[in-house]
């Protein structure tokens, strides 16, 4: 029997991780859409060819060329037992389409996981990390310190340093523009009894459990 899922969370959620354990216990195939772009622009698919004239123009790709390239991965074999789409659909527009495409080809959406994490917690989690300067080690606030405060563990450097994308406002602005995004899709599969809410400030393997066993129930 074939399972076919939608992953949604906002960034720093843990979807990664989430998503390797699904895949290696499930067996369904992940269709990450940046994947598939990349592949049907190097084997230049009619869709892939043009998505890449946007792309190269810097501009964003219309629904109905991102529709197109996802259908078309839905329709190849090793889809027969199952997906998990991951970063697709951003949009109620994307979500009908696939509604409408995904009962063509017979693989209709079964459930969707949703990895819920408070947005204050989300920030936390994004932008702790720092860098030293002198060596480029990694640090988070929270997760990973340095064992002395203010001293690198590798180099005994003291400088550190934040890249932009971690900075708090950064991160901030980079979940509102998500929530905006992923809040209407919730109340779309909501509607639809398809959504399956995941509290996802918790252990990984406390999260995965409660995930696999919304699936287990599918399988």
């Amino acid at each position: 029997m074939s399972m076919n899922l939608i992953l949604m969370g906002l960034p720093g959620a843990g979807k990664g991780t989430q998503a390797q354990k699904i895949v290696e216990d499930f067996a369904i195939q992940h269709i990450s859409t940046g994947d598939i772009f990349r592949e049907a622009m190097k084997n230049e698919t009619e869709m892939g060819l043009a998505a890449k004239k946007f792309i190269d123009k810097g501009e964003l790709v219309p629904d109905e060329v991102t529709n197109g390239i996802v259908k078309d991965r839905l329709g190849q074999d090793d889809v027969a037992k199952g997906y998990m789409l991951d970063g697709y659909p951003r949009t109620i527009d994307q979500a009908e389409a696939l509604d409408q495409f995904g009962t063509e080809l017979g693989r209709s959406v079964d459930a969707v996981i949703n990895i819920h994490v408070e947005p204050n917690v989300l920030i936390e989690r994004l932008s702790g990390r720092y860098i030293c300067r002198t060596c480029g080690a990694t640090y988070h606030k929270v997760y990973n310190p340095t064992k002395v405060p203010g001293t690198c563990d590798v180099c005994g450097g003291h400088d550190f340093y934040q890249r932009e994308d971690d900075k708090p406002e950064t991160v901030k602005n980079r979940l509102d523009v998500n929530m905006k995004m992923n809040t209407p899709l919730v109340d779309f599969y909501q509607k639809k009894g398809l959504l399956h809410t995941v509290d996802g400030d918790r252990d990984i393997q406390d999260v995965y459990k409660d995930i696999k066993a919304i699936l287990s129930q599918l399988a």
